[in-house]
Parts: structure tokens; sequence; C-alpha cells
């Protein structure tokens, strides 16, 4: 592998990061969110990772390296929580509302790793950056 991969793997990287919270800011925006049913109220969303070859550069002596990508989102089966509320304008005719099951603690976690992944794969690209411009310097 070549150190220009390095760049092919990060911005995989960062691209499947950028999914992640995007995911999380959705699910966090609808943490509160309730419906009249079950079926209709929001549920989580959490994308699913896969790593997959990259092909090699032009000055590559290896073939292939691993990426990461995002092959879908997926929708979480938990259950939605019930609130027996019966003046709310979307209770059903038990007057229960259905909140999302979107967990917080969870989500703001999801939050930090994400962001925390982002950020090291802008170091690593910075620091690929550098040595290749520290190995042009060599010649001077």
């Amino acid at each position: 592998m070549s150190l220009t991969d390095i760049f092919s793997i990060t911005a995989s990287a960062l691209s499947a990061q950028s999914v992640r919270l995007n995911t999380t800011a959705s699910n966090l925006a609808n943490v509160d969110a309730v419906a009249g049913s079950a079926e209709e109220v929001y549920k989580a969303r959490h994308p699913i990772f896969k790593s997959f070859m990259i092909s090699g550069g032009q000055f590559s002596n290896n073939p292939a390296a691993m990426g990461v990508k995002v092959t879908e989102i997926y929708e979480s089966t938990a259950e939605a929580q019930i609130r027996h509320q019966p003046d709310h304008p979307l209770a059903d005719e038990n007057g229960n509302v259905y909140m999302s099951n979107v967990n917080m603690i969870e989500e703001m976690t999801n939050m930090i790793e994400a962001s925390r992944s982002y950020q090291t794969n802008v170091q690593l690209a910075n620091t690929a950056k550098q040595l290749i411009q520290q190995t042009l310097q060599l010649g001077k």
C-alpha cells in the first residue's frame, strides 16, 4: 500500500462517519416524536458499515486497500414507548400515544464516537500529507 492510498481510505471513513453523524442527528431530533399508533411513530435508525476493496492507485505496489462504506440504514425494531395521555390530540381510542424508541444516552454515545472517529481520520489525512511534503523536501 502506498502512502497516497491513505487518502482513499480516510475519504471512505470520513464519508461513513458523516452518514453516522447524520442518522444520529435525525434520531436526536425525533427523540420526543409521538404518533397515534406504533406503526406511525419514528423509529431509531442506524447505519450498517461494511469493508470493501479500494483499487490501488497508479503508483501503488498493492493492487487494493480496504475502505469502509455504508451498505444500508437499519431501522430499529424495538418497541415504541406507550404513554397514557387521553387529552393528547394524537391519542388512540384507548387514550394512548406512542413515542419513538430512540434512546438518548445511546445516541449521544454514538455521536461522540462518530465525532472522534471523524476527527481521527482527518488527523490521519493531515499526517499523511505532512509525510508526503517532508519526503518531497528531502531532495532539496
